[in-house]
C-alpha cells in the first residue's frame, strides 16, 4: 500500500525544535507589531493590475479553452480506467499516486502559478455541460459553500481515516461516485454548482486568490499583488469550515503518525479511532480560529464593514496562505518522491506489461532531497505561510476597527497565530 500522507516525523533538524519553535513563533510576533506601527490603513481593499492583454487573447480563445477541456476529460478518464482495470495492487497501479499526488497535491502549484485554471480544465464541469438541459434551477437558499465542505470532508476521511484508502478498487468507487454526483448536481442547477459544490474547483479557486495571476474588473489577466487577490476571497458561509478543515486535517495527519499515536490506538478500530482523532483535530482548530476571530470584538468593527459570516468570515482569507504552508510543508518530500512513481507507473497504467514510456526499468531517486533541504522547507512553509496570513489580517483589521482600538483587537488573532505556527512545526518535525 502507498503511503498517503505527507513525511514522517524529523528528528534531524538543522536546529534544535525548540529553537525552530520559539524562532518561528518570534517572526510571527515581530511581524505583527511592526504592522502596528506602520500599517494602519487597509491597502487590499481595492485590487488591481497589470494588464496582460496577450496572454488573455491566449487563454479566452476557443483553441486553448477546449485544450483545457479535452485534456481535463483525458485525465479523468485515464484515472478512471486505470482504478477499474488496472493492477489490484497499489504499488502497481498508478491512480491512487495520480489522486493524491497529481491532483490533490498538484492543484498547489498549479493553482498559486496559473491562477484558477482548474474552472477551466475541470471534466465534471465540462461532462454537465454537454447534456442539453433547460433554464437550470436555482441554488438553494443559504447553500453558501457547504457541500463543498462535505465532499472534502469525504475525501479527506478517505485518505487519512480508512486504511484501504490507496486501494485502486476503492479510489475508482470514489471518484466514480463523486464524478456523478457532481456531474449530476450541475445538470440540475447549472455551472453555479461547480462554484460552491465542486470540492476540487472550490479548493482550486480559492488557492488562486493567492495567484500573481487574476480577473481585473474588466475581464482582462492583470499582474497583481498575490495579497490583494486573497482579500477578494468572498465571505460567505462554510468558507471558515473548509479551511478549519484542510488545516485540522493536515494537523491530524501528522498527530496520526506520532509514535504516541500508534502505540496507543494500535488495538482499537482503526476508522473509528481515526474518524474521531480527525474530527476533534478539526473542531479544535475552529475553536482556535473562530474563538480568536470574534474575540476581536464584533461591537468595535465599524458598522456596514462585515460580510455575510461575521468576524470568522472576515478573517478566513488570512488562513489560505497558512493552509498552504501547511500543505507544502506536509507533502513537500511526498510529492518529490510518490510522484516519481506516477510517472513511473504510468509507463504501464492497465497492468499489461507495457513500457509505453521507456521506464519500466527505472527506480524512484530518494537522494534526490537531502533531509536538510527537507526540514528547511518545511520550517520557510510554515513560517512564510503564517507571516502572510499576519498581514492579511492585519490589513482586512485596519478596514474594520479604529486607529486607536487596532492594535488591541488584534491579540486574540495574534495568538491563534503563534499557536498555529509553533503547532505546525511540532507537527511536521516530532516523531
Amino acid at each position: 500500500m502507498i503511503p498517503l500522507h505527507g513525511i514522517g516525523g524529523r528528528g534531524d533538524l538543522p536546529v534544535p525544535l525548540w529553537l525552530a519553535i520559539y524562532s518561528a513563533a518570534a517572526a510571527v510576533a515581530v511581524s505583527f507589531f511592526a504592522l502596528a506601527a506602520f500599517w494602519s490603513k487597509p491597502r487590499f481593499e481595492v485590487a488591481s493590475g497589470t494588464p496582460l492583454v496577450a496572454l488573455t487573447w491566449l487563454v479566452d480563445s476557443r483553441v486553448v479553452r477546449w485544450a483545457l477541456k479535452i485534456l481535463g476529460v483525458l485525465a479523468l478518464t485515464f484515472l478512471l480506467g486505470a482504478a477499474w482495470f488496472g493492477s489490484t495492487s497499489p504499488t502497481l497501479n498508478p491512480a491512487p499516486t495520480w489522486l493524491y499526488v497529481g491532483i490533490w497535491v498538484g492543484i498547489i502549484p498549479v493553482s498559486l502559478l496559473c491562477g484558477p485554471v482548474w474552472r477551466l480544465a475541470n471534466p465534471l464541469r465540462t461532462l454537465a455541460a454537454l447534456v442539453p438541459r433547460p433554464s437550470p434551477r436555482k441554488l438553494p437558499d443559504g447553500i453558501a459553500y457547504w457541500p463543498a465542505v462535505a465532499g472534502l470532508f469525504g475525501f479527506l476521511w478517505l485518505e487519512l481515516a480508512y486504511p484501504q484508502g490507496s486501494d485502486p478498487l476503492v479510489v475508482a468507487v470514489f471518484v466514480t461516485a463523486y464524478a456523478l454526483v457532481n456531474v449530476a448536481a450541475g445538470i440540475v442547477y447549472g455551472p453555479r454548482w461547480f462554484a460552491v459544490g465542486d470540492s476540487f474547483e472550490v479548493y482550486a479557486e480559492v488557492l488562486a486568490r493567492l495567484s500573481p495571476l487574476g480577473r481585473g474588473a474588466d475581464r482582462w489577466l492583470v499582474l497583481r499583488n498575490p495579497l490583494a487577490g486573497l482579500a477578494t476571497l468572498p465571505q460567505e458561509p462554510g468558507l471558515v469550515g473548509l479551511l478549519c478543515l484542510l488545516l485540522g486535517s493536515t494537523a491530524f495527519d501528522g498527530i496520526s503518525r506520532w509514535s504516541v499515536w500508534t502505540s496507543a490506538t494500535g488495538q482499537l478500530d482503526h476508522v473509528a479511532v481515526h474518524t474521531v482523532g480527525l474530527l476533534v483535530a478539526v473542531a479544535v482548530v475552529i475553536a482556535l480560529f473562530v474563538g480568536a476571530a470574534r474575540a476581536t470584538g464584533s461591537a468595535r468593527v465599524r458598522p456596514g464593514a462585515l460580510g455575510n459570516a461575521g468576524l470568522p468570515g472576515a478573517f478566513a482569507h488570512s488562513l489560505v496562505p497558512i493552509a498552504i504552508g501547511y500543505a507544502v510543508a506536509h507533502y513537500f518530500s511526498f510529492a518529490v518522491f510518490q510522484g516519481q512513481d506516477g510517472v513511473l507507473l504510468a509507463t504501464d497504467p492497465f497492468g499489461r506489461g507495457w513500457d509505453l514510456l521507456g521506464t519500466g526499468q527505472a527506480g524512484i531517486d530518494y537522494g534526490l532531497l537531502g533531509t536538510g533541504v527537507i526540514a528547511g522547507v518545511q520550517i520557510g512553509a510554515i513560517v512564510l505561510g503564517h507571516v502572510l496570513g499576519v498581514v492579511s489580517a492585519h490589513d482586512r483589521a485596519a478596514g474594520l476597527f479604529r486607529r486607536r482600538q487596532l492594535r488591541r483587537a488584534q491579540y486574540p488573532m495574534l495568538a491563534a497565530m503563534v499557536a498555529f505556527t509553533a503547532g505546525g512545526i511540532a507537527l511536521v518535525t516530532a516523531s
